[in-house]
């Protein structure tokens, strides 16, 4: 009897497409939660909440609360921009698809801390080899205009918002949500 395009309905016990599927499982739950992390949209360009800071340390403050407060949001947007400057550059694009897999797997969807001959890797040395080695990769395919000036403009276009921001009703609403951010150290 033969089983030529037929479609299985179950999968064996203890299969490896069981291992994979929890794999797969486990990483959709991480995104979510990472992207559970990013704050609303609406929340981020409320139009009233833009105005212009009473001085240079006013700015600053706003900068470090805006950042850490849409920390996820602004990473897109830098992420977008680098994106679509890399459209006409397919080898670029390709090789920052394929790092950013390598985020994904080595520091985004792990659960486990990171071992390399039995000796735990710190989630900072993880981080910091992961964009050294995205960095010069991206720059050894000859795109390297491109790439500066699309981080230029992000780094702009991320400063220019966060400054621009007010900053007293984004703690109101993170207490009343009850979502405190971790300090960075």
């Amino acid at each position: 009897m033969t089983t030529y395009g037929t479609i299985p309905t179950s999968s064996s016990p203890g299969g490896s497409s069981s291992v994979s599927g929890e794999y797969i499982s486990r990483a959709k739950d991480r995104i979510k939660a990472g992207l559970g992390v990013r704050r609303p949209w609406k929340v981020m360009f409320d139009f009233r909440s833009l105005n212009f800071a009473n001085g240079f340390g006013d700015a600053l403050t706003r900068l470090r609360d805006n950042a850490s407060y849409f920390r996820m949001n602004y990473a897109i947007i830098v992420l977008v921009i680098l994106f679509l400057s890399l459209l006409w550059h397919p080898i670029s694009l390709i090789v920052l698809i394929i790092m950013l897999a390598a985020w994904l797997f080595l520091y985004f969807l792990r659960d486990e801390p990171l071992v390399l001959f039995g000796r735990t890797v710190d989630d900072r040395i993880v981080l910091i080899v992961l964009g050294v080695v995205t960095i010069v990769l991206l720059f050894l395919t000859s795109a390297t205009t491109n790439i500066l000036v699309a981080l230029l403009i992000a780094v702009v276009v991320v400063a220019v918002h966060a400054t621009l921001r007010k900053t007293e009703d984004l703690h109101v609403d993170e207490q009343n949500a009850g979502l405190m951010t971790e300090s960075s150290s």
